[in-house]
């Protein structure tokens, strides 16, 4: 069996070469990375969990006419997905304050946001991926005003879903990062969702106890990270109740484990 050529590899996917022309293979590793890779460490599980709810909500986001990379799920790890040129842009999507934001402007974390706000970064790992602003983007040319419009309109589009889609299973939608690409067909190309959605990417709370369900788990040395994936991949219907992948509850894991 040939060696499958490896495009690209990432915090926590690796890119394959696709089976056709114009097709990728996203695998999803297990590797946890936080403060830009400053703090390593490994959620055992995580790249399954990630590449089911990845699945469910970029199915989802197409159902409602949301143009996006992925084309099916191959395996527990994998997908496979539309070769796209990546938008250097980091776009993150905020409804309440959290994490950096609430660094930056001393604004106390859980405070609801008077309207969704829109932040940039450039994607560029040496330098940190440091915030920029629509002019930034424009006097880069990292994408043109039209496609920026393309992916306001998309981000804005995308969090109204996924607002109500979470808030469906009590879960509070925070934040969450977003990528786009190029897909280019003939000499025209057009802007399409591209990377992952999933517990990585999203800040995630309990509508009730505000307990976190995400990443930050990690980052904060919180504890219960595989728990809490688990746990919204089993509020949005992808683990069978009971099963032998039951999830713990948080609050049971934290008292088994003294903290």
């Amino acid at each position: 069996m040939a060696r499958r050529r490896q495009i690209y590899e990432g915090k926590a996917k690796i890119l394959y070469e696709g089976p056709e022309p114009g097709t990728l293979i996203q695998y999803f590793k297990d590797d946890a990375t936080a403060f830009n890779a400053q703090k390593r460490g490994t959620i055992n599980g995580k790249g399954v969990l990630n590449n089911r709810i990845s699945e469910h909500v970029f199915t989802l986001l197409g159902n409602i006419g949301v143009p996006t990379h992925f084309i099916r799920r191959l395996n527990m790890r994998e997908q496979l997905i539309r070769q796209v040129e990546i938008v250097p842009i980091e776009v993150i999507v905020r409804n309440v304050a959290a994490g950096t934001l609430s660094k930056r402007l001393g604004i106390e974390e859980g405070t609801q946001l008077p309207r969704t706000l829109i932040e940039y970064c450039y994607k560029d790992d040496a330098l940190g991926d440091p915030l920029v602003a629509e002019e930034h983007i424009a006097c880069f040319n990292w994408c043109s005003q039209d496609e920026l419009h393309d992916i306001q309109d998309m981000a804005i589009r995308i969090n109204d879903f996924m607002s109500g889609m979470f808030a469906a299973v009590g879960i509070r939608l925070i934040d969450f990062k977003l990528e786009f690409g190029r897909l280019y067909e003939g000499d025209f190309s057009r802007i399409i969702l591209a990377d992952e959605i999933s517990p990585d990417g999203c800040r995630l709370w309990d509508m009730t106890t505000n307990e976190k369900l995400d990443k930050d788990r990690f980052r904060r040395d919180l504890g219960g990270e595989v728990e809490a994936y688990q746990e919204v991949a089993r509020r949005l219907g992808l683990m069978p109740e009971g099963s032998e992948n039951a999830v713990l509850d948080l609050e049971s894991h934290r008292k088994k484990k003294g903290s």
